[in-house]
């Protein structure tokens, strides 16, 4: 008897506003110290201090992490034979591992009826290939190791 397969449910509320969602909290290279830093993005703040920059390593604390007018790299990416692979922060990675993972993904009910832009199904083809599984987890777990090592 075969095991029963891992199951991943695309539901609106865990994926459709994932952008968003996990968009506030970041995972950054320092600008300074080129080590992980924490970027988050607080819309309910004053103008000027919306945005914040913290890196542990070196001490650096801004109120803006735009460095020359661009956002800091992020530190959960990585490149494979296919593509690249990014996340905003762990809970995105955590998501992504999930998804890659399943060998069973279900939809929501409304997914036949138009609406089909939750995050998963925007994720590029060679994501979702069974084929490709083994190496994109490999990928996502260096990612996780990063973050204890960096």
């Amino acid at each position: 008897m075969s095991p029963a397969p891992v199951r991943f449910h695309d539901t609106e509320t865990d994926t459709g506003l994932a952008a968003c969602r996990f968009g506030s909290a970041m995972l950054v290279r320092c600008p300074r110290c080129a080590r992980i830093a924490h970027a988050e993005q607080r819309p309910d703040l004053a103008e000027g201090a919306r945005h914040r920059l913290i890196c542990r390593s070196c001490g650096l604390s801004r109120t803006s992490w735009l460095v020359d007018g661009h956002r800091p790299a992020l530190w959960l990416r990585t490149t494979t034979r296919h593509g690249e692979i990014w996340a905003y922060n762990l809970e995105h990675l955590g998501l992504l591992r999930r998804f890659v993972a399943a060998s069973l993904r279900e939809r929501a009910p409304w997914y036949e009826h138009g609406r089909k832009m939750t995050y998963v199904a925007r994720l590029p083809a060679w994501i979702k290939a069974a084929k490709n599984r083994d190496e994109v987890l490999r990928a996502i777990d260096r990612l996780r190791a990063s973050v204890t090592t960096g």
